[in-house]
């Protein structure tokens, strides 16, 4: 079975079987083709999907809902709440620089 949060719903379960499928199609070729077909298509769906995640969470931010409150209800964290509300969507290296972190930063 395909790795899932302990509190993913059907929806979401469907989906990592699916990825699961690609993995298990025993012809290299067609499983490497498949695949090229799902990455190729990946990167709008996923950023289609984050913008519709982004809209509830500012919309919730809207209502005074707590960002631990949304982070709740999403089963994340509340620092990716606010990366989420702050548009930031990227790894933690690619992060840009606060001006905190220009100030204090490592002693160094």
């Amino acid at each position: 079975m395909a790795e899932q949060p302990a509190d993913g719903g059907e929806v979401a379960k469907r989906v990592f079987d699916a990825l699961e499928a690609l993995k298990q199609i025993e012809d290299e070729e067609a499983r490497a083709r498949e695949i090229s077909t799902f990455l190729r298509a990946y990167g709008p769906k996923i950023k289609e999907l984050s913008e519709i995640r982004r809209a509830y969470v500012l919309g919730q931010r809207q209502e005074e809902v707590s960002v631990r409150k949304v982070a709740a209800k999403l089963g994340i964290s509340p620092s990716t709440v606010q990366d989420i509300e702050r548009g930031y969507s990227g790894s933690g290296r690619a992060r840009p620089r606060t001006a905190k972190d220009d100030i204090g930063g490592d002693g160094g």
